[in-house]
């Protein structure tokens, strides 16, 4: 059973500063964190450590974010797992390409640390009222 512990969220994000903040912010906020830095770990991540949220950045090295988000809502195992998609600004494309893969959230960078907290809260069911 060792290191089989679920997670709260797990961060894919290949940008080390983000990925940094966004562990920071999300920790402080209370939940249990993992990351990966790239679309195949992702995959493997979301099976082993079965994160209750799953904060994913579209661009991504080794499988796309909108790849993964696929793999997973394919998956009987993952297909109801809460997703939180990352993108760039400007990038009206990629959030109409994720809500059709089935993406159930949207932040847009640059973002703001409460937006961040506020999507994940969201997500994990745990809205406290507004924000």
């Amino acid at each position: 059973m060792g290191g089989n512990l679920a997670v709260d969220v797990l961060i894919a994000e290949d940008e080390p500063s983000i990925l940094e903040s966004l562990d920071f912010i999300l920790r402080r906020a209370g939940w249990s964190i993992d990351s990966a830095t790239d679309g195949e770990a992702v995959l493997e991540k979301v099976r082993r450590s079965r994160p209750r949220v799953l904060v994913l950045d579209v661009m991504l090295p080794r499988r796309s974010g909108f790849d993964v988000l696929k793999t997973l809502r394919a998956d009987g195992e993952t297909k109801d797992l809460p997703v939180l998609i990352l993108t760039a600004k400007g990038q009206q494309q990629d959030r109409r390409i994720a809500e059709e893969l089935g993406a159930d959230g949207f932040v847009t960078k640059p973002y703001s640390n409460a937006e961040v907290v506020g999507a994940v809260r969201q997500l994990l069911g745990e809205d406290g009222g507004p924000a």
